[in-house]
């Protein structure tokens, strides 16, 4: 579904990602892992357009996405969820929400909505109230919440459980193990190793913008030698 060959970026002089290679499908989760300053988030800001490669070429379902734009990517499957889980603060809980159907259709039907609520079920108890009194997880919810009303083939998710409890943070990797049965691709960026691999089918090891290995995640797991040297477990 999502392919990603040789793909390389610049900051000026900076090399931040280095012919960096990988490939999600339908599905399955990607984790891509590794310490601050690895290239994580860079990745996932080139694949999404923000930031533009230097060299290599990024594929969804085919279709080489080399210079569309970025607020076209929706419309062709494509949703990044950044770190931060940045909010309309002074819009309600549903008009969030309803953002995300803007770039792919237009506009979120009730079903669609209904669905967000329930896998969210929080959500429809504030659906009226302003998104600035949410909770960090509840907001984590939202974000996510708003990028699968695009329809996404293709989920792009940074630090989803940054800052958050580890009761949210095991609900909200629950959710995107279920996610997945339904056919959608995931790459899932994280800090938290463990609890990525716990949930992930494969697992790519980034480090000073570099690929270090791409295996399953069941053999990084069981590598004491590369989760002692990258992984932080």
């Amino acid at each position: 579904m999502l392919t990603v060959e040789q793909l390389s970026a610049n900051y000026g002089p900076v090399r931040a990602l280095d012919s960096v290679s990988l490939s999600v499908a339908p599905g399955e989760i990607t984790a891509v892992l590794g310490a601050n300053g690895a290239g994580k988030t860079t990745l996932l800001r080139t694949i999404s357009g923000l930031v533009r490669p230097s060299g290599g070429r990024v594929t969804l379902a085919g279709r080489d996405l080399t210079g569309v734009s970025t607020e076209d990517l929706p419309g062709l499957g494509l949703a990044h969820v950044p770190e931060g889980r940045g909010v309309l603060a002074e819009l309600t809980v549903e008009e969030n929400l309803r953002l995300g159907a803007l770039g792919a259709r237009g506009r979120a039907s009730t079903t669609e909505l209904r669905r967000v609520y329930d896998l969210f079920p929080v959500l429809a108890d504030r659906k009226n109230g302003l998104a600035h009194v949410l909770s960090g997880g509840e907001r984590q919810m939202l974000v996510i919440g708003r990028a699968l009303l695009s329809r996404p083939k293709v989920l792009l998710l940074d630090e989803p459980s940054l800052g958050l409890a580890p009761r949210i943070v095991a609900q909200i990797f629950e959710l995107l193990r279920g996610l997945v049965l339904d056919g959608l691709a995931v790459v899932l960026v994280e800090q938290n190793a463990r609890s990525a691999l716990s949930i992930a089918d494969h697992g790519v090891v980034l480090n000073l913008g570099q690929v270090v290995v791409r295996r399953d995640a069941a053999a990084l797991v069981s590598d004491d030698g590369l989760r002692h040297a990258y992984l932080g477990f």
